[in-house]
């Protein structure tokens, strides 16, 4: 019999948390080195962006704990969905944080490079593995056809998210802060799509982009 420290081990293995955890110290020690070479506090928005991506997952650990322990308590699943979806375009949007690179001595230009791609990378898996978590549930209790729904419209919400948070500066709590305003403000770039190309375009590019790393961790997982 496995006892609660084996369980719990193999619970965060199948939630790819090691790995997480791994690239997550790798962008932290590069931010780090950085600050004491430089003494400067630039990119540590990515600290705090990096922070914001750990959010939707560990609510999908939240959701598949609560699955395995009281699987009956679906409102609480429900609830627990919302808030993930709610944050889940923070994780992706580290991807964006390439928008503020530039040259900043005395730290060599492409030391800054990997320093945004690294998070960027870590954002991208953890917005991967937790979206993989979520389809998961939703594959068990609705069935396979829902959980791809659920998962594309996922993505393409993710993509709608990032842009707003990247070019219209709203965050996660804006949804329940100023629900009607944020509304009004998607209704309108959706409604006149003509005189807002960068919208559509940026967001079906990277809903695609989201959608293509997806089935490739899909895919590998499968294999092994």
């Amino acid at each position: 019999m496995s006892s609660p420290l084996q369980k719990l081990h193999l619970f965060l293995v199948e939630h790819s948390f090691y790995p997480l955890v791994l690239s997550s110290l790798l962008a932290s020690s590069f931010f780090a080195w950085r600050y004491f070479y430089s003494g400067s506090t630039n990119y540590i928005n990515l600290m705090w962006n990096l922070f914001l991506a750990w959010v939707p997952y560990g609510l999908s650990l939240l959701a598949a704990a609560l699955k395995q322990l009281k699987p009956n308590l679906w409102p609480l699943l429900l609830l627990l969905g919302l808030g993930w979806l709610a944050f889940f375009p923070n994780a992706p949007y580290l991807v964006t944080d390439f928008y503020h690179l530039g040259w900043r001595p005395p730290v060599p230009f492409w030391y800054d490079i990997g320093l945004i791609a690294v998070f960027a990378f870590t954002g991208c898996f953890l917005a991967i593995a937790s979206l993989r978590t979520m389809h998961i549930l939703v594959d068990q209790y609705l069935g396979s056809v829902v959980g791809w729904l659920f998962t594309l419209v996922a993505l393409a919400l993710a993509g709608l998210g990032v842009y707003l948070g990247r070019f219209g500066r709203w965050n996660s709590w804006d949804l329940l802060l100023h629900p009607r305003t944020l509304l009004e403000e998607i209704a309108l770039q959706v409604l006149n799509p003509l005189d807002n190309m960068g919208f559509i375009g940026f967001t079906l590019m990277f809903t695609s982009i989201m959608v293509v790393f997806y089935l490739m961790f899909v895919s590998s997982r499968k294999r092994g």
